[in-house]
């Protein structure tokens, strides 16, 4: 008898080391361990009859883009399904606990309509939850197909502010930040600054317009002067360069040298055509910000802040490259369910989305603080990073920059100015 007693007492370190770092590891995951009076040696319960099966789907429209200019931004070809990928394995870390399964699958066409069918045939076979990356016009048409089925719209790749204003759905939440957020990140950080002349050049693409809309009602907001304004064209195919940067490091600074005199000249170039060719070659010796040079992004590849660098290692280690802004995006859209499901119980969508919507949720996405949804649009709060192509460079909302309920409302459209009616 004390010989067993004294093998049980051997083991016990072993165990609690184990058990120690699963918590760990879960903890820093961003998932909540449940720990509880379980059997261990049962805990896999995928077999089990009584297993909640939520099965996600990732959503991609294959949409015809130019290349870009650098070798270096080509994107890979499992863009956002990888972000899908670790948030499966994430809330399974939990989800094995509380008896519920969580899957994936991919659904991609380059043809709205066709992609469109299989969505909407998905949601008659029972699926409930689809992250999506797709273009502002098939997210609605999406939305609209999907408006009296039990199924629920994750936007990760869309910016669009209309998405969240006039033209938002009810079945739509947004993990993907939208451009009022990105360029009042920006913005508050040119403010906090003191840079306040601004000159702004933009392309010829829809995009670009978007974001240069954006961009001069953040600099309003924040009480920034846009000195001159003017677009930027460009021969695609011919990438100015074709006869060597010569040609590029003469009609750049011609193209700058008629703006006043200013302290930061933004660049609004969405579609990637032409920006990078902006910084050191302007007229003036000035930063260049926007969507090149100094840039605003939802994750950066460099961040090891609150527990970040253990969650792209894990990243890394699965997929092989550095995480992306939409693997991000695709990665809370998958978290927010489980972390939903963790805490309900449940795997009903119309359960987990009240959930989510309600004060009692929040996520944890190695921000340094908690993540909500915006009651009045669905948007998901965040801060967002300042960064160069290397390194962040800080992280807003900026010091001073004051709301009565979140700091983070103080980034995007926040509830008197929404043109949102559908969660009235």
């Amino acid at each position: 008898m004390r010989r067993a007693k004294q093998f049980v007492y051997s083991l016990m370190p072993r165990l609690m080391r184990q058990l120690s770092v699963a918590v760990c590891a879960a903890a820093l995951a961003g998932v909540t361990p449940i720990v509880g009076p379980f059997d261990a040696r049962a805990a896999p319960a995928a077999k089990s009859a009584d297993v909640t099966n939520i099965p996600i789907v990732y959503v991609k429209e294959d949409r015809e883009r130019l290349p870009p200019l650098s070798l270096l931004e080509f994107p890979p070809d499992d863009e956002g399904a990888a972000g899908v990928a670790l948030g499966i394995d994430d809330n399974n870390t939990t989800g094995r606990f509380l008896k519920q399964k969580f899957t994936t699958e991919t659904i991609s066409s380059s043809k709205p309509e066709e992609l469109i069918e299989k969505v909407v045939a998905k949601a008659k076979d029972g699926f409930g939850f689809f992250v999506v990356d797709v273009g502002a016009d098939t997210l609605l048409a999406l939305s609209d197909a999907l408006s009296d089925m039990p199924a629920v719209i994750f936007n990760a790749g869309a910016r669009d502010q209309r998405l969240r204003d006039q033209d938002c759905r009810l079945n739509v939440k947004h993990t993907a930040a939208s451009y009022a957020m990105l360029t009042d990140a920006l913005a508050q950080y040119l403010a906090w600054k003191q840079w306040r002349r601004i000159v702004l050049v933009t392309g010829p693409k829809p995009e670009d317009k978007l974001y240069a809309a954006s961009l001069k009602r953040s600099l309003k907001r924040f009480g920034l002067k846009l000195l001159a304004e003017e677009e930027f064209r460009y021969e695609a195919g011919s990438r100015r360069a074709d006869g060597g940067f010569e040609q590029v490091q003469k009609q750049i600074p011609t193209f700058t040298q008629k703006f006043p005199d200013y302290d930061v000249l933004l660049v609004a170039d969405e579609a990637r055509q032409f920006g990078d060719y902006f910084p050191f070659r302007t007229w003036k010796a000035r930063p260049v910000a926007g969507t090149h040079g100094l840039f605003p992004t939802t994750w950066h590849p460099a961040s090891e802040l609150w527990g970040a660098s253990q969650f792209q290692n894990r990243f890394n280690r699965k997929v092989g490259r550095d995480m992306r802004q939409l693997d991000y995006a695709a990665w809370m859209a998958v978290r927010s369910i489980g972390e939903a499901a963790t805490r309900t119980g449940s795997g009903d969508p119309k359960t987990l989305i009240d959930y989510m919507l309600s004060d009692k949720f929040e996520l944890a996405a190695f921000k340094g603080q908690k993540l909500t949804y915006r009651p009045w649009n669905a948007q998901l709060r965040q801060p967002i990073f300042v960064a160069t192509p290397m390194l962040h460079v800080t992280v807003s909302p900026q010091p001073g920059f004051l709301h009565h309920l979140t700091i983070l409302d103080t980034l995007g459209v926040d509830r008197p100015e929404t043109k949102c009616t559908a969660f009235d």
